[in-house]
């Protein structure tokens, strides 16, 4: 069986109603047949049913006991009751008693009823106990649960406008979007800040040289003569600044050009 059991019921046909199925034989192969003897007419029937709805499953067959008609009713259980024949009389002496739980919560369920004579033994299945002749077993299982879908989402028409997304973003593409890799910079280019001019050089890419008016003076490679010195002159702030007048032409007709292009 594939589905848990919701349900057992006594009866007095070996052929149960629509949705039940009688136990009528043992694993023996005998007749499964309760209560048939010495004035009485006929016995009764152990029948079970699996009927389960997947939009509301309802309650399914936790646990199966046999009591002593002088032991009390647990809590959560019931009795079994007659199914299809109200004039059949179940025996009292010993009560077979069933507890039903909702199917969400229900982590193991009874899967499967099996009826044997009392020496026999039933591998993977649990004995519940005897009871009209029989030995009756049950086996347990997990209960596997649908895994819940996503609810579609519902975003209102404010929500779309304020979105990112494209209005067709739940829409599957035909062709998974290739990310495109950034362009590679060339040998030797840069990429400066357009917004702070002060990003750009103006003595980018130009060597630097020496004087030849202190080429004469320098000697040992990095060491300079002192006599460099002895040819200073003391000038005024007016001739500093009539000297080293400069226009800074370069300087803002650097920061007028456009950073380089990206290829």
């Amino acid at each position: 069986m594939t589905a848990p059991l919701t349900g057992l019921a006594w009866t007095s046909a070996n052929v149960a109603s629509a949705g039940w199925t009688s136990i009528t034989s043992t694993v023996e192969g005998t007749s499964a047949n309760f209560g048939k003897g010495f004035a009485q007419k006929s016995g009764y029937y152990l029948c079970y049913t699996s009927m389960i709805n997947n939009m509301n499953p309802g309650d399914v067959l936790y646990d199966v006991i046999i009591l002593s008609e002088k032991t009390p009713l647990p809590s959560g259980y019931t009795y079994v009751k007659d199914f299809s024949d109200s004039k059949t009389s179940v025996s009292k002496k010993k009560r077979l008693c069933v507890k039903l739980i909702p199917f969400g919560a229900a982590e193991t369920a009874v899967f499967d009823i099996l009826l044997s004579s009392k020496s026999r033994v039933v591998p993977n299945y649990l004995r519940i106990g005897e009871m009209g002749g029989f030995a009756l077993w049950c086996r347990k299982e997990s209960v596997a649960k649908p895994t819940p879908l996503p609810k579609p989402r519902n975003i209102s028409l404010e929500m779309k406008r304020l979105s990112l997304e494209p209005e067709n973003a739940d829409l599957p593409s035909e062709k998974p979007a290739v990310p495109t890799r950034p362009a590679a910079l060339k040998r030797h280019e840069s990429i400066y800040e357009s917004s702070n001019v002060y990003g750009i050089s103006a003595m980018d890419g130009v060597p630097f040289t020496l004087h030849p008016k202190f080429e004469s003076s320098v000697s040992g490679g990095n060491h300079v003569s002192f006599s460099l010195y002895q040819n200073f002159n003391i000038k005024s702030l007016a001739d500093i600044e009539k000297e080293y007048d400069y226009g800074f032409v370069v300087e803002r007709t650097a920061a007028a050009r456009l950073p380089p292009s990206i290829s």
